[in-house]
């Protein structure tokens, strides 16, 4: 029960990510129950890796709509240099993981806190 309790807590925490950016159509929301499956099968392989699931779905995500529509989600720390960047997940592979500026090492808001992020 922990595994799926787990990955359904890193769903909510992504999609609530989403939708503070207003993202979150439904394209964009299969990509995050790809990503859900695909670290199911990872956790599975590893259970001792279920403690870090909510970042690297967050990471899965962000990788895949940069594939397919660009970068997310934009740094709102930086918006005076011109060049949108986007947020790194910090720690890549550890516990709490939060949204990053890697230029300012700024910690913005943890994974699935973005709506309530000072912007």
């Amino acid at each position: 029960m922990e595994l799926e309790q787990a990955l359904h807590a890193a769903r909510a925490l992504v999609i609530a990510d989403l939708m503070a950016d207003e993202v979150a159509d439904a394209d964009i929301v299969s990509m995050v129950e790809d990503a859900v499956a695909h670290r199911r099968w990872w956790v599975e392989q590893w259970p001792e890796g279920v403690e870090f699931v909510a970042g690297l779905v967050a990471q899965d995500v962000q990788d895949a709509l940069l594939e397919r529509y660009g970068r997310w989600p934009l740094c709102p720390v930086c918006t005076d240099g011109g060049d949108p960047h986007a947020l790194d997940v910090e720690p890549e592979l550890g516990l709490d993981p939060h949204w990053v500026c890697a230029k300012t090492a700024v910690s913005v808001a943890r994974v699935g806190s973005l709506g309530t992020a000072a912007r």
